[in-house]
Parts: C-alpha cells; sequence; structure tokens
C-alpha cells in the first residue's frame, strides 16, 4: 500500500521560495515578487548660489539708498537756506513807513539814505529787473518799493567792475528788483524794500542774494502771524512796468514828471 504523503515540512507556509536564502520580504514590494529596480538617484547641489542674481539685487539697493541718501541731503541744504523771517540776516535795519503814504511832486528829504519808505512821486521807477547806470530819482524809487520792488544801490566810487557785475546778474530779468548807483552812499553796496535795508562791503557777502530772494515782493518778512507784517509793502499785486522810465528815467536832482503810468498827487491815495 501507498503511504501518505505528508506535507512538505521544508516547504514555508504563505508561497515563499524554498531555497536560494532570498529575503521574504522582497516579494512584498509592490505586491510583486522578484527583484526590483532601484530608484534613480538625484543628487541636486544644495551648495550653489545664483551669484548673479545676489550682485544685481546688492547693485540695486546700493543705487537706491545713494539716490535716497542725495534726496535728503538736497532737502536739508533747501531748508537750511529757506528764512522764516528777516530777523535772520544779521545787520539788516528796519523803519515804520504805514501804508498810504502822501504821492508829492516836490522833492523829500529822507530820513534814511537810500530812502526805504515815506512821501513818493506818483511815478514808480520800472523794476522788472532793471539795470540802471544812473542815480534815478530816490522819490520814483520809494514808489517801487511800495509796490514790493528790492532796490539795490552801489557806491561807485567804492565796488569792483566785478561786484557791479555780480550785482547786475542777480537783478537782471528778475521781475521785482533794480540795480542803480547812488552817489555819496557811505558804504559800497546797500539793499532796500520797504521798511528794510541791509548794507555790505561785498557783492560776494552771502547776505545780498538771502535779502534779495527773501524781499522781493515779500508780505510777511517776519514770519506767518507777526504783527509787524501789517508794515510790509502796501501794495501787493501792484505793476513794477514803467518801460517809458526804463527807457529814460528821471535823475536824482531832476524834477518830477510824468514818465509813463502815474497816480495824481493825493494825500489819501497809496499807490
Amino acid at each position: 500500500m501507498a503511504k501518505d504523503r505528508k506535507p512538505d515540512d521544508a516547504r514555508p507556509r504563505g508561497g515563499a521560495p524554498r531555497s536560494g536564502g532570498g529575503n521574504p520580504n522582497r516579494a512584498r514590494a509592490g505586491g510583486r515578487s522578484g527583484r526590483t529596480r532601484p530608484p534613480t538617484q538625484v543628487v541636486a547641489d544644495a551648495h550653489k548660489r545664483p551669484w548673479g542674481l545676489i550682485a544685481g539685487a546688492l547693485a540695486v539697493v546700493v543705487f537706491a539708498t545713494a539716490v535716497i541718501t542725495y534726496a535728503v541731503v538736497q532737502v536739508n541744504e533747501a531748508n537750511a537756506d529757506k528764512l522764516a523771517s528777516i530777523t535772520e540776516i544779521s545787520g539788516v535795519e528796519s523803519a515804520e513807513y504805514s501804508p498810504g503814504q502822501d504821492h508829492v511832486t516836490t522833492e523829500v528829504d529822507y530820513t534814511e539814505a537810500p530812502p526805504v519808505g515815506g512821501p513818493h512821486d506818483g511815478t514808480w521807477a520800472d523794476c522788472t529787473g532793471t539795470v540802471y547806470d544812473v542815480d534815478i530819482r530816490h522819490e520814483n524809487a520809494v514808489h517801487s518799493l511800495e509796490h514790493g520792488a528790492v532796490w539795490i544801490t552801489y557806491d561807485p566810487e567804492l565796488v569792483s567792475d566785478a561786484d557791479i557785475d555780480t550785482l547786475s546778474d542777480l537783478v537782471d530779468g528778475t521781475s521785482g528788483r533794480m540795480l542803480s548807483p547812488y552817489a555819496g552812499l557811505g558804504s559800497p553796496i546797500s539793499l532796500q524794500a520797504w521798511n528794510h535795508s541791509l548794507k555790505v562791503d561785498s557783492a560776494s557777502d552771502e547776505r545780498v542774494e538771502k535779502f534779495a530772494d527773501f524781499m522781493t515782493y515779500q508780505r510777511s518778512p517776519y514770519g506767518d502771524g507777526d504783527e509787524r507784517n501789517a508794515l510790509a509793502f502796501p501794495e501787493p499785486g501792484a505793476s513794477c512796468e514803467n518801460p517809458a522810465f526804463a527807457a529814460d528815467p528821471l535823475v536824482e536832482g531832476e524834477g518830477s514828471a510824468p514818465v509813463g503810468p502815474s497816480d495824481m498827487p493825493s494825500d489819501e491815495d497809496q499807490g
């Protein structure tokens, strides 16, 4: 009789291979038996830097910083030169001529020399950036101050040609300014605005340009809200144009004449 066959105790349960010393876990991966292909290894260079982009970004940052720094410096310098009050200019003398000064055809004996206010002729001297080569009649010049002009004068015996050129460049073509020689001035240069004057020794004095820039058509020479501004030039908006006077100016010592626009003499008129 044939013997009953016994199960092969040497065969592992679960269908694993009988021999070969294989790893029983190999068949589990992916549910497939046999060897699996090793994954492709991608090597990335983690230490590589985009130096070109970094350099470009740094250049942009440096450039932007330089631009901002330059702008800040320019603003600070502009603010440093900006005046809030005429009192910030050393050496300025002041007077107290109120609006409504008389218009006269006679010669006026002014307290200040050059004058900065008071009665004046009905005709104003052209003050549209006019450079005169004669000592213009003072009564006409004061009328220009009433209109907001800055009148720069110089003693031809005490200044150089270079100084005259510098003053001419400051005045020429700038509305609200005029320049003329002034005999016997007693100072090389003197600047006048209504109720204010400044005497200096040289056209290179930085106060010359500061005074001219600040006082031309200046309605608030002492800063906003100061009651002294009530004595600022009386006629804002009045014209500085008188081409007839510019072409044939009245000279100091001459009598009054209606050269160009003129106001009739009056004790009440303001300009």
